[in-house]
């Protein structure tokens, strides 16, 4: 059954968001599902050929698929945190970043954080991203 959508919190004396929102409210009698982070790679644990901008898209995908399982869609979504070894490949990425956030999770834009990590669990992966859903 589908719930009322959030409720976007952007405070007049706050910095305009851009790609994201500064706090979305959930509805009333929502179920919370926190989603593990995600790395770039596919169902054999594989990392996805082509970069950043390529495992950025598919952690995208597989938090998709692990809301989408649960019953929910894109717009479920009340917060992303990203992870990245190295935030200025991040920034030049950032064209192709928001054309694959598009692609996968439309013009929802959720409550976001972005952190530079030295290191990321799984060798080689370049993002991370874990989500918390309203269902």
């Amino acid at each position: 059954m589908p719930h009322e959508p959030f409720t976007i919190v952007n405070p007049d004396g706050l910095a305009r968001p851009k790609g994201f929102n500064h706090g979305l409210l959930a509805p009333a009698g929502g179920r919370l599902l926190f989603v593990a982070g995600q790395v770039g790679w596919d169902a054999e644990e594989r990392l996805v050929p082509g970069g950043f901008v390529a495992q950025f898209e598919q952690a995208l995908r597989n938090i998709l698929a692990v809301i989408e399982e649960a019953g929910g869609a894109a717009m479920d979504i009340g917060r992303l945190t990203i992870f990245v070894t190295d935030k200025q490949q991040y920034l030049a990425s950032l064209v192709e970043v928001g054309q694959r956030y598009r692609a996968v999770i439309g013009k929802h834009f959720p409550a976001m954080a972005l952190l530079e990590v030295k290191d990321l669990l799984e060798p080689d992966a370049l993002v991370e991203i874990e989500a918390t859903a309203v269902l």
